[in-house]
């Protein structure tokens, strides 16, 4: 029977949130299509997350656990993917789409000569067709991309995050998904990548990508007085914080910060927007926000033609009293 195979990424233990979207969506494409719906996943103890993809709609979880995996390199990921895919021989693979996604699955593109479809907002079956739309010239505008399913080699898909909503088909945890242990085929100390060190936000920052409340900081930010009231407001909420490419590039926030074009798509439920103007290519990093809160002073800013709600004001005006708010509705 033909199938469909999602990657889930695993950090500290779970699978991302924008993996259970993926799996959604394959999940849903597998039912259509009566195809097998599995989910491929590499950790340290890759078979302890079995049960949490069960209830995400995985009837078939492949399961690579190696200590490489403890580690953000994307040899052994390939190697491993590779394997599971010779073994499973799927239709369709799915990704979420990441910065260390994007770097695997060029990779592993390349070495099975297989069609990819990189970065879609959405995507379908249609006969022997996979057909997916692509947002294009930063998100203003979308492309109808497709690709042919052939026998022994898959279509590759990587999907944006917030383009689904992961839903669980079995909350309660009823039905356990098979579990296929496959080893990692070639020792990891012999493919050429070496880990020198891992650099992490200070603070114990909240992870931008997999974050569910995002306030990001414009130029209307100025000073380290603003960033410290975005600070504050994040704090508060338990938020994740992100920034324009403006205040980048004044030396405010740190580059992994940065949302957009050139910088990293989120998705969060919230997406509250400090003195960010709204150009396109910033938009392009957080259109998918399910709410969207502008603070601007400036009533004419674009920012409010996306934006579900809209406070025109001084951010030294309106975070203040905001936060105040937070805080007594936390306390309460």
């Amino acid at each position: 029977m033909p199938s469909i195979l999602t990657f889930v990424p695993v950090a500290d233990g779970q699978p991302s949130r924008t993996a259970l979207e993926a799996l959604t969506r394959a999940r849903q494409i597998a039912s259509a299509q009566g195809w097998t719906c599995a989910a491929v996943a590499l950790a340290p103890d890759a078979s302890a997350v079995a049960p949490a993809l069960g209830r995400y709609g995985a009837e078939t979880v492949y399961a690579v656990s190696d200590p490489a995996f403890a580690e953000p390199l994307n040899a052994p990921v390939v190697e491993a993917l590779a394997t599971v895919i010779a073994e499973a021989g799927p239709s369709v693979v799915v990704f979420p789409s990441s910065e260390g996604v994007k770097d695997a699955l060029g990779a592993l593109a390349q070495r099975l000569s297989a069609p990819t479809l990189p970065d879609v907002a959405a995507f379908g079956v249609s006969g022997d067709t996979v057909e997916a739309v692509r947002p294009v010239m930063a998100a203003k505008f979308r492309a109808r991309v497709q690709a042919e399913i052939a026998d022994g080699t898959p279509v590759l898909v990587s999907v944006r995050a917030g383009s689904y909503t992961a839903e669980a088909v079995d909350p309660a945890g009823g039905t356990a998904p098979e579990v296929i242990e496959i080893a990692l085929a070639s020792d990891a100390t012999s493919l050429r990548q070496t880990l020198r060190e891992i650099v992490k936000a200070a603070g114990g920052a909240v992870d931008l990508s997999e974050a569910q409340v995002v306030v990001a900081a414009g130029r209307g930010v100025r000073d380290e007085a603003g960033k410290a009231l975005v600070e504050e407001l994040a704090d508060v909420l338990g938020a994740a914080i992100g920034a324009s490419r403006a205040v980048v590039e004044l030396g405010l926030f740190p580059p992994e910060a940065q949302i957009g074009q050139t910088g990293k798509v989120v998705a969060p439920d919230l997406y509250i927007a400090v003195g960010i103007s709204g150009a396109i290519q910033h938009v392009a990093g957080m259109t998918g926000s399910r709410t969207i809160v502008a603070i601007n002073k400036d009533a004419d800013a674009p920012i409010f033609d996306v934006a579900t709600y809209g406070i025109v004001g001084d951010l030294t005006q309106v975070l203040p009293p905001l936060i105040a708010a937070l805080r007594e509705a936390k306390a309460a």
